[in-house]
């Protein structure tokens, strides 16, 4: 496996690189300034290498926190969204600081999880980072915690960085943590924890060995991270889980030495528009199918029919992205729906001949044509909760 990480890292490009809160801060909340700048450095190193990289870092609310002198992380939706306010002023000007005596600018990048479902803005936004690379800038990417509401209760930087890589066509993300990888158990409470080196695959057996654990700065936790890391694994991108506070981390995973926790990706890399679809978008409502249906799209490359779909699952319109499932529950595949859910109930179970006469017209034949259609792989993206 030693060939297959060399390879791996000495060949990706662009890269991603992910920072969480309490590897940039104590305690406290308070942001450690030489961590920052050790970060900072390690980045430009990865730069001067011909790389382009992309850093999504969390640590505004943290930050926020210690500024204004809180004891502990808010519950209350306002409150943290102060936090992001103060705290994603100083963030910033520790990283700008840092880049400034190599003559590099730190280019801010705000944006939520609307900015990856609609795909105009989600073009806008490759588009930007990659004009950000032409003027050699590091674009800092963070969730805009400051006007966000269901990211901030629900949603986690980890999720935005493999969204970012898929973005990006990344052939590497990078996590940095507070702990040194995937192990078989809680090393916090268990010192006979084995620390997993490579991971061929995310099943449930390496979705079982995430603990509860959770920082008590950041959002995330290792269930967090697994998702993250099967998100970019299941469209083409390796991930390596690694210990962001220990001194030269990233000097060392592109030395090829075996740190952290290697998660390899799929053999087959999925397309740009495919990985928005099948793996960024969120979906907006359920189609559940039955056993032919699974067969045709999954197996056999087809379209979905109507005849095909058993219950609608969702309020949602023409052009949203739909989950398709199989009578179990377990994914199959994701799509954009040519009817809205009023229609799509109306023609649920119907023959193709027998729609216009449902409807009064025949819009499409399809309910969800194969262009615009991934496999997803039965339960993909919810082995880990």
């Amino acid at each position: 496996m030693d060939a297959v990480r060399r390879g791996l890292v000495q060949a990706a490009d662009p890269v991603v690189v992910k920072v969480g809160t309490n590897v940039l801060a104590d305690a406290s909340g308070l942001l450690d300034r030489r961590r920052i700048e050790s970060l900072a450095a390690q980045l430009l190193r990865l730069r001067a290498g011909g790389r382009r990289v992309v850093l999504v870092t969390s640590g505004a609310i943290g930050a926020g926190i210690g500024r204004l002198g809180l004891s502990g992380r808010p519950t209350d939706l306002s409150q943290l969204q102060a936090c992001a306010a103060v705290g994603q002023t100083a963030l910033m000007q520790m990283y700008q600081d840092a880049l400034a005596p190599h003559g590099i600018l730190a280019a801010q990048v705000l944006l939520t999880a609307g900015d990856f479902d609609h795909r105009v803005r989600y073009l806008n936004v490759r588009n930007t980072l990659r004009t950000l690379f032409e003027y050699s800038c590091l674009p800092i990417i963070n969730e805009n915690d400051t006007v966000s509401t269901a990211e901030i209760k629900f949603g986690d930087n980890d999720q935005l960085a493999a969204m970012t890589a898929n973005l990006l066509l990344a052939p590497l993300l990078i996590l940095l943590t507070n702990v040194d990888g995937l192990f078989t158990a809680d090393p916090q409470l268990d010192t006979t924890a084995i620390l997993q080196t490579t991971v061929e695959r995310i099943d449930a057996a390496v979705s079982d060995l995430a603990g509860a654990t959770k920082s008590g700065l950041g959002t995330g936790g290792m269930k967090s991270k697994l998702k993250a890391a099967r998100i970019a694994t299941s469209a083409g991108t390796a991930v390596i889980m690694a210990n962001g506070a220990v001194d030269g981390i990233l000097d060392r995973l592109f030395a090829s030495e075996p740190v952290g926790t290697l998660f390899l990706p799929k053999v087959d890399a999925v397309s740009a528009r495919k990985r928005w679809l099948g793996f960024t978008a969120r979906p907006r409502g359920e189609l559940m199918l039955d056993a032919g249906a699974v067969i045709a799209v999954r197996l056999q490359g087809k379209s979905l029919l109507p005849v095909g779909v058993t219950k609608v699952i969702g309020d949602f319109s023409k052009g949203d992205v739909l989950v398709m499932n199989d009578a179990d529950g377990r994914e199959v595949a994701r799509g954009i729906t040519n009817y809205g859910a009023v229609d799509a109930e109306k023609i649920a179970g119907v023959k193709t001949d027998r729609i216009a006469a449902v409807l009064g017209k025949l819009p499409y034949v399809e309910l969800i044509h194969r262009d615009h259609l991934v496999v997803t792989t039965p339960g993909a993206l919810d082995l880990v909760p």
